[in-house]
């Protein structure tokens, strides 16, 4: 639309209006203003009477008022064409900066996530290694109590038998001192 426009105004300036009127450009601008007809103003609505051929005679090249609009809506054209180039290019780097935060974003999760999944790694390896101590352990403690009852049982007969002894002990010691007193008495040193 903005050559279109471009060209008409080129055309209108040399004075070529009725040749301009036929060409593809003509109809490209004439198509243009007529979907867009009901948000045209008044100074649009003259140039697309004037592109439809509903004005009276030749174009005049003096007047220059169709031209004076169409250089307006060029220039207008030209400003909306630079202001949504720029918005573009604001969009785009806007665009491009989001991408470079969301990277740094994903490269920082991502070395988090490799992290925590070291760590999950070590943790099940130590969960393992607890649950077989743990296994260890509890064999360990069934011997240990099997043998705190057997050295219990071992222990009581030997109570038993080291108190038989020591009766028996205490028995010789006393049949030695029996034996002894015996020995010294004026009796036995009269025997022997």
């Amino acid at each position: 639309n903005y050559e279109s426009v471009s060209k008409a105004v080129d055309a209108l300036e040399k004075g070529m209006a009725g040749s301009f009127l036929q060409t593809r450009p003509a109809g490209v601008l004439r198509a243009w203003l007529v979907k867009n007809e009901e948000k045209l103003d008044g100074d649009r609505r003259e140039v697309l009477s004037f592109l439809s051929g509903e004005q009276g005679g030749e174009y005049a090249p003096a007047s220059g008022e169709i031209v004076g609009i169409l250089k307006q809506m060029e220039d207008e054209m030209a400003q909306d064409k630079k202001d949504l180039v720029a918005t573009e290019e604001a969009a785009v780097k806007t665009f491009e900066e989001l991408m470079q935060a969301k990277k740094r974003e994903k490269r920082a999760l991502t070395k988090a996530t490799m992290e925590k999944l070291d760590r999950l790694g070590d943790l099940s390896m130590e969960i393992a290694e607890m649950k077989n101590d743990k296994t260890d352990t509890a064999r360990s403690l069934v011997k240990d109590k099997a043998f705190a009852a057997d050295l219990e049982k071992n222990c009581a007969s030997k109570q038993a038998v080291y108190d038989e002894e020591k009766k028996a002990r205490a028995e010789e010691v006393v049949a030695l001192a029996d034996t002894i007193n015996i020995l010294n008495s004026d009796d036995a040193l009269e025997l022997f």
